[in-house]
């Protein structure tokens, strides 16, 4: 495991960081003052534009973080970090609906087990 500066990488997320050209200190910004969304199993951080819209008033520079997404275990370990400016993504749940049987399935379910 890696050390950030204030964060630990795997090797994996220190290999990423290099070929996408993400800084090290842009993924403690990002973790400081992005959003954070819990998806399967996993805490992702981001910075979009709201967030540098509204750290620019508390007079902090993070325009160049915008778009960087940064994954992290639950351990808060960076599994791995990128750029992406949409974050569809993102949202958990939305989209991948429980299986529900049709009706038609159900009402045969219970006319075979009477």
């Amino acid at each position: 495991m890696l050390n950030c500066n204030n964060s630990k990488l795997t090797k994996h997320a220190s290999k990423r960081m290099s070929q996408r050209r993400i800084p090290a200190t842009a993924i403690d910004l990002v973790i400081e003052y992005g959003r954070v969304v819990f998806t399967r199993g996993a805490m992702i951080y981001a910075i979009g534009r709201n967030e540098v819209k509204q750290y620019k008033i508390e007079k902090a520079e993070i325009s160049y973080c915008e778009g960087v997404q940064v994954v992290c275990s639950m351990d808060g370990v960076v599994l791995t970090a990128y750029r992406n400016q949409s974050f569809r993504g993102l949202r958990t749940g939305l989209g991948r609906g429980r299986y529900r049987p049709r009706k038609s399935r159900i009402n045969r379910f219970f006319q075979l087990s009477r």
